[in-house]
């Protein structure tokens, strides 16, 4: 459970449309803490149903292609930044949104090789095959949203080289309005692109959603992240993989703990690195606004020891 190293080049960035270097990078809240997506890299056929509360979700796989995984929904999260972008600049917001792949892997920290356009390829295809039904914002238990993550891509090719020219993808009309509807999108961590993990990704997600600002941060007993989750693995595995997070203490902008309940639950507490004590190790004062134009994409934020030095 780590940070893979930043690509060759990273630190250099592109105009917009191009790399996150100076703007807020945006995910669609609605997506972030239940189990839309697989969190394997291995591919995953069986189905995802998670039913708590008044809330369910069905994740089901083409039967070629697989559920969608937890990476290919950098993809989505790179287009939610596109269009809440756009509306910053007083522009227009389309879900038909145009881009290269250069631009786009640049965007989500990936190198730009021939084998990464093959990736992103494959992970257009996932997107665009992975069926989704949940009441989350059908207006009702009873009432049901169906879609899949893409409506459809296309890509254009030079007749000559063969080269990619540029690329086009549609969203769904779900995740659409959730980008477009006030409070729909949470800024989130740069480095979220680097984390390798799928569960380190998606308890990141959880943390930013959950603990957001809190002066107390966010708890869930690991049953209910497990539950959360859509994990295939058993709550025994899930809790080890958990806990190996917790020891890395990986996650941009968030640390997590371990402690027992009265019950003697395993309970997860997340907490904002800002609000813990400055003599402690994991702390981290606030990130300047500008820190990605003044200081580069992959500065880290100030340590308390680093200002006291």
């Amino acid at each position: 459970m780590s940070k893979r190293l930043p690509p060759r080049g990273d630190y250099q960035p592109d105009l917009f449309a191009a790399n996150f270097a100076d703007i807020p990078i945006r995910d669609q809240r609605d997506t972030m803490e239940r189990p839309f997506f697989s969190l394997a890299k291995k591919p995953r056929f069986v189905p995802i149903e998670y039913n708590v509360g008044d809330v369910w979700v069905e994740v089901s796989a083409n039967p070629k292609f697989g559920i969608a995984t937890i990476w290919d929904a950098d993809i989505l999260i790179w287009a939610s930044t596109q269009i809440t972008e756009a509306l910053d600049r007083g522009l227009s917001a389309s879900r038909i949104v145009h881009f290269h792949p250069h631009h786009l892997l640049k965007s989500i920290r990936r190198p730009t090789g021939g084998e990464h356009y093959r990736r992103l390829r494959a992970a257009l295809d996932r997107l665009t095959h992975t069926a989704v039904r949940t009441n989350i914002r059908a207006e009702g238990k009873k009432k049901t949203a169906s879609f899949h993550w893409l409506e459809s891509w296309k890509e254009v090719t030079d007749e000559n080289t063969g080269e990619t020219t540029g690329m086009t993808l549609t969203l769904p009309d779900w995740l659409f309005d959730g980008i477009m509807m006030k409070g729909g999108v949470l800024t989130i961590h740069e480095d979220y692109f680097l984390l390798t993990g799928g569960i380190e990704r998606w308890l990141y997600r959880v943390a930013r959603k959950h603990a957001g600002q809190q002066e107390g941060g966010w708890q869930f007993t690991m049953q209910q992240l497990h539950e959360k989750s859509g994990s295939a693995s058993r709550l025994s595995d899930f809790a080890i993989d958990v806990r190996k997070v917790v020891e890395a203490d990986s996650l941009p902008e968030y640390t997590a703990m371990l402690h027992k309940n009265d019950d003697g639950e395993e309970v997860i507490h997340f907490l904002k690195r800002t609000l813990l004590s400055t003599n402690d190790p994991r702390y981290e004062t606030p990130r300047n606004p500008r820190r990605r134009i003044a200081r580069g994409i992959t500065a880290k934020s100030i340590t308390f020891n680093t200002l006291s030095g």
